[in-house]
C-alpha cells in the first residue's frame, strides 16, 4: 500500500488540455490579437498624407528623397553630383557676385532710406534705379536658366477681353487703362518663387532682419526695398510690419515708380496642387492687387518645398 502511494506521488500531475472541439473552452480564450506595428504605422502615415495633402511630395523621389530608384538612375545622380552640381553652383555664385557689384557701385554715393527702422535703396531714381532694376530682372532670369528653367510659359487673363465688343472708342480706351496694383499676391511653392517674380516685375517683399546682414544677399535685398522683420523689442510709436506693408502697398498703387509688394498670403509653401486660405494682411491697404498663380511642370523632380509630410511627422 505504501509503495503504491509512493509511485502515485512520484508521477507528475498532468495538466488538462482544452479540447479544441469544446465550445466552452474556446469561448474562454478571449485574449486580444496583436496587430503588426509596421502595418499600423503605415496606416497612420497614409491618414496623415490624406489630411495634409497640400504638403505631400508627389515626385518619384518621394518625401525626404526616400523613393525607390533604379540603379541606373542612382549612378546618373552620382555623376551629376560631382560634375553638374559644382558647375551650376559656380555659375550661380558668379551671377550673384556680379549683381552685388552692380548694386554696390550704383549705391556708393547714396544714403539708404531709414524710415520706420528700415534700410533700403528703393527710393533711388533715374539711371541708377533703372540699371539696378533691369540688370536684376535679367540676371534673375539667367539664374533660373542655370538651375534648369529653360522655358517659362506665362498666361495672362485680361478682363477687358471678356467684355462686350460693341463699345464706343472712348469706353474702350477707358477699359484699356489699367489701374496699377499695389501688391502681387502669389501662391508659394519654393524659394525659387522670388527669382521668378524678380525677373518678371522686380517687387519688394518681406524678409527676416537677419537677411539684411548677410553678405551679398543683404545689399540686394535693400535694393529691392524689402521690409525686414524685426523680432526684438520696438518703441511704442513703431507701427510694425503690417503698418509698413500697408503703407508700401498704398504708395505702390499711387506711385508708378515705387516697387510693388510681393506677398504670399498662404503663409507657407505647398506642393502646388492646393491653395490654402489667405491671410488678410495683403488686403488691409484697400488697394488693388494682382493675383499670380505659379505652377512648376516636372516629370521626375518637383522643385516645390513642402513644409511637412506624414513621414516627417511620424
Amino acid at each position: 500500500m505504501g509503495s503504491e502511494l509512493k509511485d502515485l506521488n512520484s508521477k507528475p500531475a498532468k495538466t488538462q488540455q482544452p479540447d479544441p472541439n469544446d465550445d466552452d473552452a474556446s469561448a474562454k480564450d478571449d485574449r486580444p490579437l496583436l496587430k503588426s506595428t509596421a502595418s499600423s504605422a503605415a496606416e497612420d502615415i497614409q491618414e496623415l498624407e490624406k489630411k495634409f495633402a497640400a504638403f505631400v511630395r508627389n515626385d518619384v523621389y518621394g518625401s525626404l528623397g526616400c523613393g525607390k530608384l533604379p540603379l541606373k538612375e542612382k549612378l546618373l545622380l552620382g555623376i551629376a553630383l560631382v560634375t553638374l552640381l559644382p558647375l551650376r553652383l559656380l555659375l550661380v555664385m558668379s551671377i550673384l557676385v556680379l549683381y552685388y557689384l552692380i548694386c554696390k557701385i550704383f549705391t556708393l554715393c547714396s544714403a539708404p532710406n531709414l524710415e520706420e527702422e528700415q534700410e533700403d535703396y528703393a527710393h533711388l531714381g533715374g539711371c541708377r534705379r533703372a540699371v539696378i532694376l533691369q540688370s536684376g530682372r535679367y540676371l534673375s532670369r539667367l539664374l533660373l536658366f542655370m538651375v534648369g528653367f529653360y522655358w517659362i510659359n506665362e498666361t495672362h487673363k485680361d478682363s477687358a477681353n471678356t467684355q462686350d465688343n460693341s463699345k464706343t472708342e472712348s469706353t474702350k480706351k477707358q477699359s484699356e487703362e489699367r489701374v496699377r496694383p499695389g501688391a502681387i499676391v502669389s501662391n508659394h511653392l519654393s524659394y525659387l518663387d522670388v527669382l521668378y517674380h524678380m525677373s518678371s516685375s522686380f517687387p519688394s517683399f518681406v524678409a527676416k532682419k537677419s537677411v539684411s546682414k548677410l553678405p551679398l544677399v543683404g545689399l540686394i535685398g535693400k535694393c529691392l526695398g524689402c521690409v525686414f522683420v524685426q523680432r526684438e523689442s520696438k518703441s511704442s510709436d513703431f507701427k510694425g510690419v503690417a503698418g509698413i506693408v500697408t503703407d508700401r502697398v498704398r504708395n505702390a498703387h499711387q506711385n508708378e515708380l515705387a516697387p510693388m509688394m510681393l506677398l504670399f498670403p498662404e503663409g507657407t509653401t505647398t506642393n502646388g496642387d492646393f491653395l490654402l486660405p489667405f491671410k488678410t494682411g495683403a488686403f488691409l491697404a484697400g488697394a488693388p492687387v494682382m493675383p499670380v498663380i505659379l505652377r512648376y511642370s516636372y516629370r521626375r523632380f518637383s522643385p516645390a518645398w513642402e513644409s511637412i509630410s506624414g513621414v516627417r511627422i511620424s
